[in-house]
C-alpha cells in the first residue's frame, strides 16, 4: 500500500488505466475495417513529430526540451492519419509504396532529429519502447484531456462509426457523412497512438490498440460487446504490466504486450477446446437413440 502513496506510482497507474481504456476503442474500428497495422505506421511518423517538438523545444529555449514533444506528435500523427485516409480512400495508384515511404521516412527522420536536438540514445528509446515512468502531471493532464476526447468520440459516435467501418455503401445510402466519418476514425487513431506513447512507444502502440480486440473476439461477436470487453481487457492489461514493474526492473510497455499476447493464446486454446466439446456433445446428442 505505500506504493500507492507514492505520486510517481499514482501517475503511472492513472496513465495506464487511461491508455488501457482508450485504445482498444480505435482498436476495434481498425480491426472492423482490416486496417490493424495503421497504428503502427503513424507511429512511425508521430516519432518524426516528437522529434520536431523537441528540435522546436530546444530552439525555443524551454526548460525541457520535450515540453512540445506531444504536441509535436500530434500534429504529425494527424497529418499522416488525413494523408493515408485521403489515399485510401480515393483508391490512389501505388498508395502502399507512398505509404511505406512516409513510415519509414517518418522513423528515421525522428532518429536523426532528435539527435540534433540534444537528445540522447535513452530519450529516442523512451519513445520507441515508452518511457511512463518518466510521466510528469503535465504529461496527466494531457492524456486525461485525449483520452477524454477518444473515450467521447469513440463511444458517443459508435453507432455511425461502426456504420461506416461495417460497410459504407450501406452508410452513404442512409446519407451518413462516410467521409468525415472516415476522417474521425483516422484522426481518432492518430490521437490514440500520442496518448498510449508514453506507456508503450511507438514501435508496440499498434499493439496495444489489437491485442485486447482480438482477445475480446475470441469471447464476443457483438461489436458493442467487443469494444466494452477489449476496453477492459486494456486496462487489466496495462495495470498489470505496470504493476509488475514497479516491484521488478521490466520494461513496462513490452510486459504489456507480452502479457497481451500470452493471454490471447491462452484464451484461444481455452476457447478452442471448448468448441470442440461442446460439438462432440451435440454430435452425441444427435446419434442418441
Amino acid at each position: 500500500m505505500s506504493l500507492l502513496t507514492d505520486p510517481l506510482v499514482q501517475r503511472m497507474l492513472l496513465v495506464a488505466l487511461l491508455v488501457g481504456l482508450a485504445a482498444p476503442i480505435v482498436g476495434t474500428y481498425l480491426v472492423q475495417r482490416r486496417m490493424a497495422l495503421l497504428g503502427d505506421g503513424i507511429g512511425h511518423v508521430a516519432l518524426a513529430g516528437v522529434a520536431a517538438g523537441w528540435l522546436a523545444g530546444s530552439w525555443a529555449g524551454f526548460a525541457e526540451r520535450d515540453a512540445l514533444a506531444i504536441p509535436g506528435a500530434i500534429v504529425f500523427a494527424i497529418a499522416a492519419a488525413a494523408v493515408i485516409e485521403r489515399m485510401r480512400s480515393h483508391g490512389t495508384t501505388g498508395a502502399d509504396v507512398v505509404m511505406a515511404i512516409l513510415f519509414y521516412g517518418g522513423i528515421a527522420a525522428g532518429v536523426l532529429l532528435i539527435g540534433a536536438a540534444g537528445g540522447t540514445n535513452a530519450n529516442l528509446l523512451g519513445y520507441l519502447f515508452g518511457s511512463i515512468s518518466t510521466v510528469t502531471w503535465t504529461d496527466v493532464w494531457m492524456t486525461v484531456i485525449l483520452a477524454v476526447v477518444i473515450l467521447t468520440v469513440g463511444l458517443g459516435l459508435r453507432q455511425a462509426l461502426f456504420a461506416v467501418t461495417h460497410d459504407q455503401e450501406f452508410a452513404f445510402s442512409i446519407g451518413l457523412p462516410v467521409r468525415f466519418l472516415n476522417m474521425v476514425v483516422a484522426v481518432l487513431a492518430a490521437v490514440t497512438i500520442t496518448v498510449a506513447m508514453r506507456v508503450v512507444g511507438v514501435l508496440l502502440v499498434s499493439a496495444l490498440m489489437i491485442l485486447p480486440v482480438a482477445i475480446a473476439q475470441l469471447i464476443t461477436r457483438s461489436f458493442a460487446r467487443t469494444m466494452w470487453l477489449a476496453m477492459g481487457i486494456g486496462a487489466a492489461l496495462c495495470l498489470t504490466g505496470v504493476s509488475i514493474t514497479l516491484e521488478h526492473n521490466l520494461q513496462p510497455g513490452a510486459l504489456i504486450v507480452v502479457l497481451g499476447v500470452a493471454l490471447f493464446l491462452l484464451v484461444s486454446v481455452v476457447t478452442s477446446l471448448l468448441r470442440r466439446r461442446s460439438r462432440r456433445t451435440t454430435s452425441r446428442t444427435e446419434v442418441a437413440p
